[in-house]
C-alpha cells in the first residue's frame, strides 16, 4: 500500500501521454475516479507538459524520460526532441547535510581533507551535486555528493516501474511488440549503476585508458582517497560548455581538426573497445583554457556487444556511400524480426533516408537524427534493434550538437572514411589477441601434437586390415579413390594448421619487411593458410560433393 501513491501517479501519466486502455485493463478506473475525470485534459497536454510531469514524479522517472529520448520507434518526434533537451537539474540540497555526508563517508572533516570548499554548488541533479573545492595539496577538484536517502527513493520509484511494466508485456500488444519489460531491466542496470560512485570512477580510468592517444580529449581523473559509492572526488577541468564558446574564442583553435578527433574517439569507443560514454550532451563536453576537449559525468555508458561491434563499422562505411541495400541487410541481421515485419518498406524508406543524406556536411546533416530515424523506421516495421543501438544513436545526437558548434563545415563520411582502414588495423589486432583466438591457437596446437599420431595409427590400422567398414557393396576402386582424398586432405590440413601456428609465433617478431603494417613473413604465411583453408573447404564441400 506504500507504493499506491506512486502507482496512481504511473496510471495518470499513462492515461495523459499514452493509451487510456492501458488503465482500464489494469482495473484502477474507481480508484483513479477523481482523478481521471476530466478525460478532455488527454487532447491539451504537449510534450513540455511531459517533461514537467516526469520532473515532478521523481529521480527514477527523468532518467526514464532521458533512456526515452533514445527510442524515436516508442515515441513521436516531438516527444522524442522534448525529452532529449530534459535535464535533471533541481534545488541544491543543504550544504549541512553535504557536509555531513562527506565527514560520514570519507571519517574526516571537510575543514580537515580540504583546504577550502565552495558551499554553493557547481550543478545540482536529481541524483547529487558537485562542489569545487581545493585538496591540501593544493589541487582544485570537484566533489560530487550523491543526495540523502536518494537510493532509497530510486529503488521505491524502480519497483513501481518494474511491476507496471511486466503487467504491460504481459497483457499489452504495445509491450509484447516492444519488449517493455526487457527495456526496463536494461535501464534499471544503468540507474542502479549510477546510485554508485565508484563504478563511476572506474568508468573514468578504463575510458582515459582506452582514449590515451586522444591527445586533445582529457577525462577528471579520480582521486582514489577522497571516493566512495556516494562522494566521488575528481580533478577539476577548468573551462566552458563547447555551446557556449564564443565566436572570437573558435578562431583561436582548429575546431574541425577537434570535430574530427572526438568524432574517431566514439567510433574507437563503439567499434574496437565496446564501452562507450554514452552521454556526450554539450553541458558533458567543455572546451578547456588549453584548447582542449574535457568529457564530463560518466554515470551513463554503454557496453556494446561483439555483433554490434562487427557490424557498426560496415553500417558506417555503406551508410557513408550510399549503400542502403547494404544498411538494410546489416540493420535486419542485427534485429528481432516481428511477426508483422515489412521488409520492403523498411528497405524503401530507408533508401530514401540515405540518399537524401548521402552529400550532407556538418551543418546540414544531424547524423544522429539520421541514425534515430533508422531505428525508427526499423520499430515501425517490424524490425526491433538491440538496446545498445538507441544508446549509440543517443549519443550521436548529441555529438551533432557539439560537432556543429566547433566545426560546422565538417564532414561525417569523410572522416570515417579517412579512419575506417585504421580502426580495421585495430579491430584485426584485436581480434588476433583475443582470448578467443588464443583458445583457437591452442586447440590448434593440440590439433598438430595429435594428428601425427592418429595419423600414423589410422594408417598402420588400415596396412594390417583391421579396419572394418560395412557396406551394402562394395566398389574397391571408389573405396580407395575415398581413402587417398582423406589422406590428401589429413596432410594439407596439417600443413595448414602448422602454418597458422607459425604465424601466430611469428606476429610477435618484428621485422622491417612488413605487410598491411605487420611481420611480412607472419601475414605471407597466414594469407597462404587462408587462400589453402579456402581452397581445401571449396575442393571438400563442393568438388567432392558433386563427384558423387
Amino acid at each position: 500500500m506504500g507504493n499506491l501513491k506512486k502507482y496512481k501517479e504511473l496510471a495518470l501519466f499513462l492515461w495523459k501521454y499514452g493509451n487510456s486502455d492501458l488503465v482500464k485493463n489494469a482495473g484502477l478506473n474507481d480508484s483513479l475516479a477523481n482523478e481521471l475525470s476530466n478525460e478532455d485534459q488527454q487532447d491539451e497536454v504537449t510534450p513540455q507538459d511531459m517533461v514537467k510531469d516526469l520532473q515532478d514524479m521523481g529521480p527514477a522517472y527523468i532518467k526514464l524520460g532521458q533512456m526515452l529520448s533514445t527510442r524515436p520507434d516508442l515515441l513521436p518526434p516531438k516527444y522524442i526532441e522534448a525529452l532529449t533537451s530534459l535535464q535533471d537539474e533541481v534545488d541544491p540540497f543543504p550544504y549541512e547535510e553535504v557536509e555531513q555526508i562527506i565527514q560520514d563517508e570519507l571519517g574526516i572533516r571537510i575543514s580537515k581533507a580540504f583546504n577550502w570548499f565552495n558551499k554553493e554548488p557547481l550543478a545540482s541533479a536529481s541524483l547529487g551535486q558537485a562542489h569545487l573545492a581545493e585538496l591540501r595539496n593544493g589541487e582544485a577538484v570537484v566533489v560530487k555528493v550523491q543526495r540523502p536517502n536518494i537510493r532509497k527513493q530510486v529503488l521505491k520509484e524502480l519497483e513501481v516501474l518494474e511491476k507496471s511494466t511486466s503487467f504491460l508485456e504481459e497483457n499489452t500488444d504495445f509491450g509484447k511488440r516492444y519488449g517493455i519489460n526487457k527495456l526496463f531491466n536494461q535501464f534499471r542496470r544503468t540507474l542502479v549503476r549510477e546510485l554508485n560512485y565508484l563504478k563511476e570512477a572506474e568508468h573514468i580510468k578504463l575510458l582515459d585508458k582506452n582514449l590515451a592517444e586522444f591527445k586533445n580529449i582529457v577525462m577528471p581523473a579520480p582521486i582514489d582517497d577522497y571516493t566512495t559509492d556516494k562522494v566521488l572526488t575528481m580533478k577539476y577541468l577548468k573551462g566552458k560548455k563547447i555551446t557556449k564558446v564564443s565566436s572570437l574564442k573558435k578562431l583561436e583553435f582548429d575546431g574541425h581538426a577537434l570535430a574530427d578527433e572526438l568524432f574517431k574517439a566514439y567510433l574507437k569507443q563503439i567499434v574496437i573497445d565496446g564501452f562507450l560514454h554514452a552521454d556526450p550532451h554539450p553541458g558533458n563536453v567543455h572546451l578547456m583554457d588549453n584548447d582542449k576537449i574535457a568529457l564530463l559525468d560518466f554515470g551513463m555508458v554503454a557496453h556494446i556487444s561483439q555483433d554490434i561491434k562487427d557490424n557498426y563499422l560496415k553500417l558506417l562505411l555503406n551508410l557513408g556511400n550510399g549503400e542502403a541495400s547494404e544498411v538494410a541487410n546489416i540493420l535486419i541481421e542485427l534485429s528481432e524480426e516481428l511477426e508483422d515485419s515489412d521488409e520492403d518498406k523498411f528497405r524503401s524508406e530507408l533508401s530514401t533516408l540515405i540518399m537524401e543524406n548521402q552529400h550532407a556536411t556538418m551543418n546540414e546533416l544531424q547524423t544522429g537524427k539520421v541514425f534515430m530515424f533508422m531505428i525508427q523506421v526499423a520499430g515501425e516495421t517490424g524490425f526491433l534493434l538491440p538496446v545498445e543501438m538507441s544508446l549509440i544513436g543517443k549519443a550521436l545526437l548529441n555529438l551533432d550538437q557539439v560537432g556543429r558548434s566547433l566545426a560546422p563545415d565538417f564532414d561525417p563520411n569523410d572522416s570515417i572514411q579517412r579512419h575506417s582502414m585504421d580502426l580495421m588495423n585495430q579491430h584485426m589486432i584485436k581480434d588476433l589477441t583475443s582470448p578467443h583466438l588464443m583458445s583457437a591457437l591452442l586447440e590448434s596446437k593440440k590439433l598438430v601434437e595429435k594428428l601425427p599420431e592418429r595419423v600414423n595409427k589410422f594408417t598402420s590400422n588400415l596396412a594390417e586390415n583391421k579396419i572394418k567398414i560395412e557396406v551394402d557393396a562394395l566398389d574397391e576402386k571408389h573405396l580407395m579413390e575415398g581413402f587417398q582424398k582423406i589422406a590428401n586432405r589429413i596432410t594439407a590440413g596439417l600443413i595448414l594448421a602448422a602454418l597458422i601456428v607459425g604465424s601466430a609465433l611469428l606476429m610477435q617478431v618484428e621485422t622491417e619487411f612488413t605487410l598491411f603494417g605487420y611481420p611480412g613473413l607472419a601475414m605471407t604465411f597466414f594469407l597462404i593458410a587462408i587462400l589453402g583453408a579456402g581452397y581445401l573447404g571449396f575442393k571438400t564441400f563442393l568438388t567432392d560433393e558433386d563427384s558423387n
